[in-house]
């Protein structure tokens, strides 16, 4: 993992499924050097312990995102997680496909609900919520018919005449106005030892992740933006191979307007517990998971502080 000195005041996170239970629990962990997050398919925050039912309510059922602002009001109170205001200065991209039979649209509602309490402004909050997509992202130019629920997790939807392009929407809303996408990238997604960074025992990171670097955030000039995405359940390069780090979309543009682009990876394990290789948002990690001395988010942060170094 390069030293990039890339910009700390420009960081964002996006995430599917247990991913973007995790792109909301970095956004809260670190809000204040977060100015952006994409929600696909996931929860509020700490949704699991402050709703009965627990993971099924989180998933199938109506959680309280205002339950969850509770918590996390609770965790900055104690300084395991930066103060709450900083999260209503952030731009935040919400999506929930009307096919998705994993995570049912109630969950989300929940997510808006977290980040309206959180007093994140009208203009500054995008919820999209009435495309026929399954459970998974959304590719302008890859992926299973749209509505499936399947691997690779990745759908091709049409909007109007136009497949829907939901890492350009989600850069955009966070970034603004963006040049095009690159039609040939000026280089390759590089992988790297995620174990240099994986100090917490049972954190269940995979021995390897991926980021991607344009040329121009190699060569100097202007720091580069950087952006984390968060793969879903059963998602992990292992299990789908580059579909997410390199076929997804997002390097497209992160190409064209340098932005550093980070995929870290969680993969199946036995110790911790985790069949479907999710990332934590229910604590099989430890009790902490949610906090920044987690075992994953903090991997996370050093990573991004590796980055901006």
């Amino acid at each position: 993992m390069p030293a990039l000195h890339a910009d700390a005041a420009r960081v964002s996170v996006s995430g599917l499924s247990s991913g973007a239970f995790m792109a909301v629990q970095y956004d809260v962990a670190f809000s204040s050097s977060v100015i952006g997050v994409g929600v696909v398919a996931g929860g509020p925050y700490n949704c699991a312990w402050v709703n009965l039912g627990g993971i099924i309510t989180c998933m199938q059922g109506s959680p309280s995102g205002v339950a969850s602002y509770g918590a996390a009001s609770s965790f900055a109170a104690l300084g395991t997680v930066d103060p709450v205001s900083n999260i209503a200065k952030q731009k935040v991209y919400l999506f929930s496909g009307t096919k998705d039979i994993v995570v049912k649209q109630s969950a989300m509602n929940a997510v808006r609900d977290f980040y309206v309490a959180a007093r994140v402004p009208a203009a500054s909050l995008r919820y999209v919520h009435d495309t026929p997509a399954g459970h998974a992202f959304l590719s302008g130019n890859f992926g299973s018919i749209c509505g499936a629920n399947a691997a690779p997790y990745v759908n091709e939807c049409k909007v109007g005449a136009k497949f829907y392009d939901q890492p350009g929407a989600i850069l955009s809303h966070i970034y603004g106005s963006l040049r095009p996408k690159s039609t040939t990238l000026s280089a390759q997604p590089i992988p790297f030892d995620q174990s240099e960074f994986t100090g917490a025992v049972g954190s269940g990171m995979a021995s390897t992740g991926y980021v991607y670097v344009p040329a121009p955030c190699r060569d100097g000039g202007a720091p580069c933006a950087v952006h984390v995405v968060f793969h879903g359940c059963l998602q992990s390069a292992d299990l789908v191979g580059d579909a997410v780090y390199n076929r997804l979309g997002y390097n497209a543009w992160a190409d064209t307007n340098r932005i550093i682009t980070l995929y870290p990876q969680v993969n199946k394990s036995t110790f911790p517990s985790n069949p479907q290789g999710c990332w934590d948002w229910w604590g099989y990690s430890g009790l902490n998971f949610q906090t920044q001395s987690g075992a994953q988010l903090s991997v996370i942060r050093a990573m991004v502080q590796r980055l901006t170094s």
